[in-house]
C-alpha cells in the first residue's frame, strides 16, 4: 500500500535562525548595494494605476453594494418579460436586445477608496551612524516607501521609513514633482513618523484621510501604497484575520496590532489600510516571512495612531507609550493562588520584580497580586475583556494612557486589598532598544574606546543574530538586568586601538567597566569626567571577569593625541560628553 503513494521530494531546509522572520524591511531600497530581491506580485491581488488591466475583485469580506450587478431589475429585462406575457414574445425578442454586461471601470474600483489621492510616495536618504566606529557614519543609501495625508497639513508614514534621515521628499499620485519634507516627530515604539511640507503647492487638490473605527474580524481591508514591482500606486485587498497585542519589531515593544491577509511588500511601509467605507483603519508596517506562510501582514490600528497624534498635539513632541514597570507571573495554578491567600472569586497576576526607576516602585511590592487596572478586572492569565467574545493582554489598558497620567491599581497583599493611584512613565532600560536618532557616545583614552551598550550597538558588533552571537553576560544583562537609576548605562571597552602604551591589552573587546580607581562607573559621562579630572599617578580600570587595566596617567593622556591623529579621529570624546 505504501508503494502506491506518490513520493515527493523533500522541501529545501532553511537555517533555524531564519525559519520565522517578522520584518519591517518593507521599504523599497533604491541603492544598488542594499536593494531587495525582486518580488513577484500576483496579478489577481494587485491593481496598479493607471493603465494596467482591469482588477478583478474577489468575494472577500463584506459585499459592496456598488459592485453588485442586479440584471433582473434592469428596464430591458422587464420589457422582455412584459412582452412575453402578452403573447408578443417573438416581436419583443426582435426589438429588445440583451445589453452587454459592463465590466467595472477603474474609476468604479477607485471609488471604493475615495482618499487614494492622499496616498504619497516617500523618498528618503539615510545616513546611519557607525556604532562600532562611533566617530563616523556609514555610507548613505536611499529608500522609497509610502505615506498619506492627514489633517493639519501633515503626513504619516512609518518611523523606520525615515530613520536616520538626511533628506525626505514626497511625491503625490500622478505628479512629477518631489517636495522636500520636514520630520515633525518620530515615534520609535509605535513605528510612526509625522512629516509636513512647507510648499503650498503640495497641498492643492489633496483631501486628508479620515480615520475609521477599529475593524472587526473578517472585515474587508484595502492596503494602498507604492510597493516594489512598479512605480505607480498599488492596491491589495484582504480581510482582518487577527487582532491582538503584537511585537513591534522596529520599536522592540508590544502594542495592539492587526493581522491581515493582504499582501504587504517592500515599499508598502507607511501606506494606509482602508475599510469598505474608504476610511483609514491602520498603517501597514511589517510582514511575516516564513516558508510555511504567505500573505501575513501587520497593520498599526487606529487607537495606536490616534495616541501618537494626540501625544504630539498635547506635548508638542512625541513622549512615548507609558508602561507599568513590573514583571508579572500568571496565577493559573490553583495551589499557587491558595498559598498566597486568594479567594476563589479573586483573579489577578503576581508581581515578580519591579523596576527601580518606575514611580510605582515606591508603593508596589514583589508578590503583590494586581487585581485590577483602572477599574478593569484582570484574569489569572493577564487578560482583560476587549470586545464581545474577545480578550486581550492588560498591557493594552496601560498603552491607552499617556506619559504622566495616573491610574488606579488594586492589589492584594497579605490577604488585604489595597488601592494605589500610580503615575505612569516610559520604560527605562539598562540596554536601550534605540538611540533615538542621536549620535552614539564614545570616549577614548590611550587607545581604549569606551562606549555605552545599546541594541543597535550589539547589532553593529554581532549582526542581526546578536542574540546568539553576543557574549553571554551582555545578553544576560540585556534580557534580565534593570537600571537602578535614570542615568545608568552599561559601559564597555569596545576595542583597543593598538599603540605602544597599551601593549598586552589588545584582546580586550566588549568587556564591561565596573569601576575606575575604586569608584563605580554608572554611565559613560561619569567615566569620562573621572578620567579627565584624575590627578592620581595611575589610571586603574576594573573590568568584568576580574580583569584590570593600569596606565600611567600622564603618559596615557599624552599618548591619546597621537593615537587620534593616527586613526583620523576628530575628538577624544563625543559632543554630548563635553557639556
Amino acid at each position: 500500500m505504501g508503494d502506491s503513494k506518490r513520493k515527493r521530494g523533500p522541501k529545501p531546509k532553511t537555517p533555524a535562525a531564519e525559519d520565522t522572520n517578522i520584518t519591517t524591511m518593507d521599504i523599497q531600497y533604491t541603492n544598488p548595494t542594499t536593494a531587495n530581491d525582486a518580488v513577484s506580485v500576483p496579478a489577481n491581488e494587485t491593481a496598479t494605476d493607471p493603465s494596467s488591466s482591469q482588477p478583478s475583485r474577489r468575494g472577500r469580506g463584506r459585499p459592496r453594494k456598488t459592485e453588485k450587478l442586479n440584471i433582473a431589475a434592469s428596464p430591458e429585462r422587464r420589457s422582455l418579460r412584459h412582452a412575453d406575457q402578452n403573447g408578443d414574445g417573438g416581436h419583443a425578442l426582435a426589438v429588445v436586445s440583451e445589453p452587454p454586461l459592463m465590466v467595472p471601470s477603474w474609476e468604479n474600483v477607485a471609488r471604493v477608496v475615495p482618499a487614494m489621492e492622499a496616498v504619497v510616495k516617500v523618498f528618503c536618504v539615510h545616513t546611519e551612524p557607525n556604532l562600532s566606529l562611533p566617530w563616523q557614519r556609514k555610507r548613505q543609501y536611499s529608500s522609497s516607501s509610502s505615506g498619506f495625508v492627514i489633517g493639519g497639513r501633515r503626513v504619516l508614514t512609518n518611523a523606520h521609513s525615515v530613520e536616520h534621515h538626511t533628506q525626505v521628499k514626497l511625491k503625490k499620485r500622478g505628479s512629477e514633482t518631489k517636495y522636500l519634507a520636514t520630520v515633525l516627530a518620530i515615534g520609535t515604539e509605535c513605528d510612526i513618523a509625522m512629516l509636513t511640507v512647507s510648499d503650498d503647492e503640495f497641498w492643492e487638490g489633496v483631501s486628508p484621510v479620515e480615520f475609521g473605527e477599529l475593524p472587526a474580524l473578517q472585515d474587508a481591508v484595502t492596503v494602498v501604497g507604492y510597493p516594489i514591482g512598479g512605480d505607480t500606486i498599488s492596491v491589495t485587498s484582504g480581510v482582518v484575520s487577527r487582532m491582538e497585542i503584537l511585537s513591534y519589531v522596529h520599536g522592540s515593544t508590544e502594542l495592539l496590532g492587526l493581522q491581515i491577509d493582504a499582501a504587504i511588500n517592500s515599499g508598502n511601509s507607511g501606506g494606509p489600510a482602508f475599510n469598505d467605507k474608504g476610511k483609514c483603519v491602520g498603517i501597514a508596517f511589517q510582514s511575516l516571512k516564513h516558508e510555511d506562510v504567505e500573505n501575513i501582514g501587520y497593520v498599526i490600528p487606529t487607537p495606536v495612531i490616534m495616541h501618537f497624534i494626540q501625544d504630539y498635539e498635547k506635548n508638542g513632541e512625541y513622549t512615548g507609550f507609558p508602561v507599568i514597570g513590573v514583571e508579572w507571573q500568571k496565577m493559573e495554578n490553583p495551589d499557587l493562588r491558595t498559598s498566597i491567600g486568594m479567594r476563589t472569586d479573586q483573579k489577578g497576576v503576581r508581581i515578580r520584580r519591579i523596576e527601580p526607576t518606575a514611580p510605582e516602585s515606591h508603593v508596589l511590592k514583589p508578590s503583590d497580586i494586581i487585581l485590577s487596572f483602572d477599574g478593569v478586572n484582570i484574569a489569572n492569565d493577564g487578560t482583560v475583556p476587549f470586545r464581545h467574545g474577545e480578550r486581550i493582554g492588560f498591557s493594552y489598558l496601560v498603552s491607552q494612557k499617556y506619559t504622566g497620567d495616573n491610574a488606579l491599581v488594586k492589589v492584594l497583599r497579605n490577604s488585604e486589598i489595597l488601592e494605589y493611584n500610580i503615575k505612569l512613565s516610559t520604560h527605562k532600560r539598562l540596554i536601550p532598544a534605540h538611540i533615538n536618532g542621536k549620535p552614539p557616545s564614545y570616549y577614548i583614552i590611550a587607545g581604549f574606546v569606551f562606549a555605552a551598550v545599546s541594541v543597535p550597538y550589539l547589532r553593529s558588533e554581532y549582526g542581526k543574530d546578536y542574540e546568539f552571537d553576543a557574549p553571554v553576560k551582555l545578553l544576560d544583562k540585556h534580557l534580565h538586568s534593570m537600571a537602578q537609576s535614570i542615568d545608568e548605562q552599561l559601559v564597555v571597552v569596545s576595542q583597543v586601538l593598538v599603540a605602544d602604551i597599551n601593549i598586552g591589552y589588545e584582546d580586550i573587546v566588549n568587556t564591561q567597566v565596573l569601576a575606575f580607581n575604586g569608584k563605580p562607573v554608572n554611565n559613560l559621562k561619569k567615566l569620562a569626567s573621572m578620567v579627565e579630572n584624575c590627578d592620581d599617578e595611575y589610571l586603574k580600570f576594573d573590568l568584568e571577569y576580574d580583569q584590570m587595566v593600569v596606565l600611567q596617567t600622564k603618559t596615557a593622556k599624552a599618548a591619546t593625541l597621537d593615537i587620534l591623529l593616527t586613526h583620523c579621529i576628530p575628538s577624544a570624546m563625543s559632543d554630548d560628553l563635553k557639556s
